[in-house]
């Protein structure tokens, strides 16, 4: 909030960030992303501005859910071998996550996955494979 007649207004910082915004649509279970009412530019992760335009205008839109690997790479450790992915949405922005439900080399670039929200505490974005897409 703004303190003085002089003071120029930004309303973009009054309450909750974009990633707060983001991750509290989470915890409900439902799984946005950014896009620019100037440019109609998707982005992921969450920012103020749009990071094509420059706009001050990008809001947070239910995501299809579905995306395809990008790239993957398999983590292995004495507690289990688990894999860290890249995933290109549908929409057209990439994100990090993991594709679950699947032995870990059992993941492919340009597999069909579909986004699912696990954890409890807090939630994230996960991925799993698509069997047949239409």
């Amino acid at each position: 909030m703004c303190s003085s007649r002089s003071q120029v207004c930004d309303e973009r910082f009054d309450g909750p960030g974009p990633e707060a915004q983001w991750q509290s649509h989470l915890e409900k279970g439902t799984f946005l992303i950014q896009n620019c009412h100037h440019c109609s530019h998707w982005q992921f992760p969450p920012v103020a501005c749009c990071q094509h335009c420059g706009a001050a205008t990008p809001e947070l839109i239910p995501a299809s859910g579905k995306a395809t690997v990008y790239s993957s790479t398999t983590v292995r450790s004495r507690k289990g071998d688990y894999n860290v992915a890249i995933v290109e949405l549908d929409e057209g922005p990439r994100m990090m996550s993991r594709i679950e439900d699947i032995e870990v080399d059992g993941v492919k670039i340009g597999m069909a996955v579909r986004a699912s929200i696990r954890g409890n505490e807090t939630p994230i974005v996960v991925f799993t494979p698509e069997e047949a897409r239409p």
